[in-house]
């Protein structure tokens, strides 16, 4: 195939394409509609033509018809009157009328047969295209619901797609703002360990940094104190009434015992210095 063929081929190929891009069914429809339209018009104009010359060829006739009566009429008359040369001249011009009679009623059934042919073509053309201009509008309807469907369902594709491209603007929202939370987060910890200096604040001295640190050992070495005792005394009343279960078995001699232990000193009772003189 030659370079010149390929690129005629291409080019009518991509006409052809862009032809049916461009087409519409309804407007093509509606064209052929007009065309079938016009064709039957002609035929009814054919119709009215045969059935006008049909009809002037009948008055033809019926003139010509007037005429062979009265030539027969004045056949008869010159005969009457002993004119047999009249009468012979009126019955050849009778003939000549008769021979035009029958030429014009050859042509008249011929007419007369075309004409009801052309009516018959006309009726069923008409039929035809009845029929067509139903079967078009059904065709254009349902044309028409179909684009409909097509453009809802391309804009609930578009309004899908646009919710899905929402949901993932969100989705990196989301992850942006976790991320900025956790830079945040690992920032304040190095903020916290002097890892990092506060621009704001000035430097960071090392000698605060080690008293907060100490303050803060302090304030857990205090709370351990508090803990300790809290459970000291919490163990104290366990652990007399385990010496109160293991005493009873004693007996009287251990409450004797107890009760014979002298009483601590009273400070109180003591005589003041220089009393005694």
């Amino acid at each position: 195939m030659s370079v010149m063929k390929r690129v005629s081929m291409m080019f009518r190929a991509k006409a052809n394409k862009a032809l049916d891009r461009m087409e519409d069914p309804r407007e093509t429809l509606d064209y052929s509609y007009q065309t079938q339209l016009e064709l039957l018009q002609k035929v009814r104009r054919g119709v009215a033509d045969v059935a006008t010359s049909r009809k002037r060829i009948e008055l033809q006739m019926n003139q010509l018809q007037q005429s062979s009566d009265k030539l027969d009429r004045q056949a008869r008359d010159a005969l009457a009157v002993g004119r047999e040369d009249l009468a012979r001249d009126a019955l050849t011009r009778k003939a000549g009328v008769q021979g035009q009679l029958g030429e014009l009623n050859t042509q008249y059934t011929t007419l007369q047969g075309e004409e009801e042919r052309l009516t018959g073509a006309s009726q069923r053309l008409q039929a035809r295209v009845d029929a067509f201009r139903t079967k078009k509008e059904t065709i254009k309807a349902t044309y028409t619901a179909a684009e409909a469907q097509t453009r809802i369902n391309e804009a609930f594709t578009g309004i899908s797609e646009e919710m899905g491209d929402v949901g993932l603007a969100i989705q990196r929202a989301e992850d942006k703002t976790e991320q900025m939370k956790a830079r945040a987060g690992a920032i304040d910890e190095l903020m916290a360990s002097g890892a990092l200096d506060d621009m704001v604040g000035g430097p960071r001295d090392d000698i605060q940094a080690e008293l907060d640190r100490m303050g803060a050992g302090h304030d857990v070495e205090a709370e351990l104190s508090r803990l300790k005792g809290e459970l000291g005394q919490g163990s104290a009343p366990r652990q007399i009434e385990a010496n109160s279960s293991g005493g009873a078995a004693a007996g009287p001699a251990s409450d004797g015992q107890a009760a014979q232990a002298p009483p601590p000193a009273q400070p109180a009772d003591q005589p003041q210095a220089g009393e005694g003189t």
